[in-house]
C-alpha cells in the first residue's frame, strides 16, 4: 500500500470518528432549560388543561411559574408550553403529578399508559390527586412556597416530611395495578391547606385506572402498612391511652375453602406508651389498639370489596393456586366473598415515666 494510500484510509478513519462523536450538537445548557417539579391534570369537556410549576432562581431568591395550556391530548398541551416558553421544559425532574378528582373518576389509563411509553417523565414520580380544582392548589404552592417549591415533593418524601397515614404511591405502581387481575392502589388525595401549603384528605381507591372511591387517612395507615413501609412514629389517641407505634410486621397466610378465599392476617406491634387516663391495665390497652384496628380494618376491607378493587393486594396470594382464567374474574367473583381471619398482636416494649397495672 502506497504511503497516499494509507494517508487517504487514516483520513477516512479520522473523519468517521469525528462524523460519531457530533451527537451531542442539541444539548442545551442547564440555564436554557425549565426544570418543572409539579404537573397537574385537568379535563374540560374533550380538551386537556396541563399545569406547571416551574422553580426560576432570582437574584436573592428563588421564584415560582406556573405555566399552563389545554390541547386535545397532553402531549399537545405540552408541546404548546414548549413552543410559547423561552426555555426548553425538561421533565426528567418531574417529582409529582397530580390528577383533577373529576378526570381521576373518568379514568387515568390513557394518560398512565402514554407517560410509560413516551419515558419523558421518571415511572418513580408520585402520583397523587386533588380533592378540588387543580387551580386554588397550584396557587398556594406558588405563593406560600419557602423552598421552591419542593414542599409537595417532601411531603411524599419518606426522609421528610412525609407520615404513614398518607399513601405513598409511584406512577409505575399505577400502571402495573392497570396492567393486573390481582392489584389495585391507592392514590393520596391532597387539597390547598389552611395554614400550610398541602392538607392530606385520605386516599383514593383505583380500580383499573378508576377512581372508584376513598379511604380516610386512618385507613392510609392500614394501607401503607399491608405495602411494608411501617408505622414509625404513628401516634393513637384512645380512650385509655395514647401509644406510638415503634413498628409493625405483618403476616399473611392463605388457602382455598373449597370456592371460597380465606386469609389469615396477624399484625405484631411494638407501641411506647405516652399518657394513660388513671389507672389502666397494660390487657386494656392492648384490647383498645387490637379493637380500633380491626374496626379499621374491617371498615376498608368492606368497602373495597363492595368496589371489587383489591387495594390490599390479597390475589396475589391466591396466584398459585387460582387458573389464570379464574385470575381474571378474582375482582368479580373470589374477592368480594373472600373470608378474612385478622388479629392484631402488641407488645407494649417502653412505658417511658408511666406505670401500668399488669
Amino acid at each position: 500500500m502506497t504511503k497516499s494510500a494509507i494517508r487517504l484510509a487514516l483520513l477516512s478513519a479520522l473523519t468517521a470518528v469525528t462524523l460519531t462523536l457530533s451527537g451531542c450538537w442539541d444539548i442545551k445548557d442547564i440555564n436554557h432549560r425549565a426544570l418543572p417539579i409539579l404537573m397537574g391534570i385537568k379535563q374540560i369537556d374533550q380538551d386537556y388543561k396541563v399545569f406547571l410549576l416551574v422553580p426560576q432562581a432570582g437574584q436573592n431568591n428563588m421564584n415560582l411559574n406556573v405555566i399552563s395550556e389545554a390541547g386535545d391530548t397532553i402531549n399537545e398541551a405540552l408541546d404548546d408550553i414548549n413552543k410559547n416558553t423561552e426555555r426548553k421544559v425538561d421533565l426528567l425532574h418531574l417529582k409529582v403529578i397530580v390528577f383533577e378528582r373529576s378526570f381521576a373518576e373518568k379514568g387515568l389509563e390513557e394518560s398512565i399508559a402514554s407517560f410509560m411509553r413516551a419515558r419523558d417523565i421518571p415511572n418513580k414520580t408520585f402520583a397523587a390527586i386533588s380533592d378540588g380544582e387543580l387551580e386554588p392548589l397550584f396557587e398556594k404552592l406558588k405563593t406560600s412556597s419557602a423552598s421552591g417549591g419542593l414542599e409537595i415533593y417532601n411531603y411524599f418524601e419518606k426522609n421528610a416530611g412525609w407520615t404513614p397515614d398518607v399513601a405513598q404511591t409511584r406512577i409505575w405502581e399505577v400502571y402495573r395495578s392497570i396492567n393486573s387481575y390481582t392489584r389495585d392502589v391507592v392514590i393520596p388525595m391532597i387539597k390547598p391547606g389552611h395554614t400550610t401549603p398541602i392538607m392530606s384528605t385520605g386516599g383514593a381507591i383505583i380500580k383499573n385506572g378508576k377512581m372508584v372511591g376513598s379511604i380516610d387517612s386512618e385507613e392510609a395507615l392500614l394501607y401503607n402498612l399491608f405495602k411494608g413501609m411501617g408505622t414509625h412514629g404513628k401516634i393513637e389517641v384512645m380512650n385509655q391511652a395514647a401509644v406510638k407505634i415503634v413498628s409493625g410486621r405483618l403476616s399473611q397466610s392463605s388457602r382455598m375453602d373449597g370456592d371460597q378465599p380465606v386469609m389469615n392476617s396477624r399484625l405484631r406491634l411494638k407501641v411506647t406508651v405516652l399518657e394513660t387516663r388513671g389507672s389502666t391495665a397494660e390487657a386494656e390497652i392492648k384490647h383498645e389498639i387490637d379493637e380500633m384496628l380491626s374496626m379499621r380494618y374491617r371498615k376498608m376491607l368492606r368497602a373495597s370489596q363492595d368496589k371489587e378493587a383489591d387495594i390490599l393486594g390479597f390475589g396475589q396470594y391466591f396466584r398459585g393456586k387460582l387458573s389464570r382464567d379464574d385470575l381474571q374474574s378474582w375482582r368479580s367473583i373470589y374477592y368480594p366473598r373472600m373470608k378474612l381471619n385478622f388479629r392484631v398482636q402488641v407488645l407494649i416494649q417502653d412505658e417511658g415515666l408511666l406505670k401500668t397495672r399488669r
